[in-house]
């Protein structure tokens, strides 16, 4: 029995993973439109209808574009805390009572051999979490749209075997870009985006001996290259002592072509 996953789309411009187990499969946001979001399930020949839920992270149209879409369609159930129900619900049209179920912060839900735990994060929106999938000893962490990494969210999310973890922007890109100053100072505020160097010192604190694969994940389309993110992010790990490559691999998303399924 393994723990499977896709990055099926993760950017600016929307956000969707996907993890399966031999018994359930999930997705956590749908950033994208309905039809997109089939397409995406077609890259990595998977069936949206069999998901046994839908997580959803925040209200941001980037992580919510598709799920009441899908929702609706498939019949699937969706888990959220109460906050982001209600600043979402506008946004993802009327969703039938039956397939809206509470994820509170900070806990955990069982599917079979799958134990799912929710975490805060930084972020401007109601009350954003992300989750911890567990499996077979195994651990699955996704962490993005989060101002900055604390201590706290450190315990929660380290010596995970994967990681996606938010490597947004590049500073110097997104200071001299042509963003207005009030969204610039959005992003680097403590609500905003964690940037590639942020990332990387983040990443140093929560690597550990069981770590094997790191994603760099929600790339600016205006303020980070997928190249720079990769550079900044292993200088930053080798000035703390951590080579990339000797205990774990570092990867690229996209945000129109999933990732090969892999086994955690």
């Amino acid at each position: 029995m393994s723990l499977r996953y896709s990055i099926l789309s993760s950017g600016s411009t929307g956000n969707a993973l996907y993890v399966e187990s031999d018994e359930h499969s999930f997705l956590v946001d749908a950033g994208h439109s309905g039809k997109q979001m089939e397409q995406l399930f077609e890259h990595i020949d998977r069936d949206i209808s069999k998901l046994s839920a839908i997580f959803v992270t925040h209200e941001h149209s980037d992580h919510i574009k598709g799920i009441g879409v899908l929702a609706r369609k498939y019949k699937l159930p969706v888990y959220a805390n109460e906050k982001t129900w209600q600043a979402m619900e506008s946004s993802v049209g009327v969703i039938p009572t039956e397939q809206k179920f509470v994820f509170d912060m900070e806990s955990v839900k069982s599917f079979g051999s799958v134990e799912i735990e929710s975490f805060g994060v930084s972020h401007d929106a109601a009350e954003p979490m992300f989750y911890v999938f567990h499996h077979g000893g195994k651990k699955l962490v996704q962490i993005t749209d989060t101002g900055y990494v604390s201590d706290r969210m450190k315990g929660i999310i380290s010596n995970a075997d994967v990681y996606i973890f938010e490597s947004n922007h590049d500073v110097q890109m997104l200071r001299m870009g042509r963003y207005p100053w009030n969204i610039k100072r959005r992003i680097l505020s403590d609500v905003g985006h964690v940037s590639n160097e942020d990332a990387a010192l983040a990443m140093s604190d929560c690597i550990g001996d069981q770590t094997k694969r790191v994603y760099l994940a929600h790339l600016s389309l205006d303020n980070n290259m997928k190249d720079l993110a990769r550079m900044s992010v292993t200088q930053t790990l080798q000035s703390r002592g951590i080579i990339v490559g000797e205990q774990f691999e570092l990867y690229d998303t996209d945000p129109k072509i999933p990732t090969i399924l892999t086994a955690v």
